[in-house]
């Protein structure tokens, strides 16, 4: 009898444990859900931005000198140098025709779509200097011939600097890469610059001299270019540009002769046409904020 009732306790209590069981395994997990994936927004070109430039600035530009007497051309001189002056087609060059330039720069951009705008200014300072020396080729007094003036030649010395060189910019840039990160761009607007020349001459029959003084020069035109950028990281931007700029062109009179004027009865004087121009390439450097 004893028996059968440990039995029937021994499957009451088995029929407990499995309903509770049942139960519990019915109950929420404690189990911690897996951490989200954060997935770090598309770059974007749109902010503010400031940085440094470095590179080399060289000179397309040309002048054409020429020394009157009594309105009638003793000698003329023509060349082809660079931004603020130039004298004579051959002669010792102390300096080449290109320079360093470096500065800095700071803009705004904001993109739409793959398209970006923006607005830069940059202010370099440039090495951009040349100094020649001429010997003029022989030549006769246009009015004296072999009397007087015969064998004569001209001899000069000049230097001509590009002190600085800025401008002010509108950008309009396509975003070439999927991630954002690449962009090419083309860029135009106002250019400002200035430097020194001065130009000496020396007839070396009569012993006339001639000279500009020290020409200090500024002035406003325009400048057209293009270059590409990539982001490295979200603030960090590298790029390369090349920009051509124009600041027009002047005429200087260098200060008559006392002795030559008055020999012709009429001022003699030294006539300069220059034109401001060249081309500068540089690598840059860009914090985006």
């Amino acid at each position: 009898m004893t028996k059968r009732w440990l039995t029937g306790v021994a499957a009451a209590a088995l029929t407990v444990a499995g309903a509770f069981a049942a139960q519990a395994a019915d109950l929420p997990t404690r189990k911690e859900a897996p951490a989200p994936v954060f997935i770090p927004p598309p770059f974007t070109w749109t902010g503010f931005y400031i940085g440094v430039n470095a590179g080399g600035v060289w000179s397309t530009g040309s002048a054409h000198n020429t020394i009157f007497a009594n309105g009638l051309p003793v000698a003329s001189t023509t060349g082809n140098p660079f931004l603020i002056s130039g004298f004579w087609p051959n002669g010792d060059l102390k300096n080449d025709q290109a320079g360093f330039i470096g500065g800095g720069q700071a803009g705004y951009n904001y993109q739409w779509g793959a398209w970006v705008f923006g607005v830069e200014t940059d202010f370099d300072g440039t090495s951009l200097s040349r100094s020649r020396n001429f010997i003029g080729p022989g030549f006769a007094n246009p009015i004296f011939g072999p009397t007087f003036g015969s064998n004569d030649f001209l001899t000069g010395n000049g230097k001509i600097s590009l002190d600085w060189l800025g401008s002010t910019r509108g950008r309009i840039g396509f975003v070439a890469t999927p991630d954002n990160r690449l962009m090419f761009y083309g860029t135009g607007g106002v250019a400002y610059g200035g430097g020194s020349a001065h130009l000496n001459v020396f007839d070396n029959a009569n012993g006339w001299f001639w000279s500009s003084g020290n020409q200090n020069e500024s002035r406003v035109g325009w400048t057209i270019g293009g270059g590409v950028e990539y982001a490295l990281t979200n603030n960090i931007i590298i790029g390369a540009e090349y920009l051509y700029y124009n600041l027009g062109s002047k005429t200087f009179n260098v200060v008559p002769n006392i002795a030559a004027s008055n020999f012709f009865g009429a001022a003699v004087f030294s006539s300069t046409k220059l034109d401001f121009e060249g081309s500068v390439a540089r690598a840059r450097i860009s914090y985006k904020f």
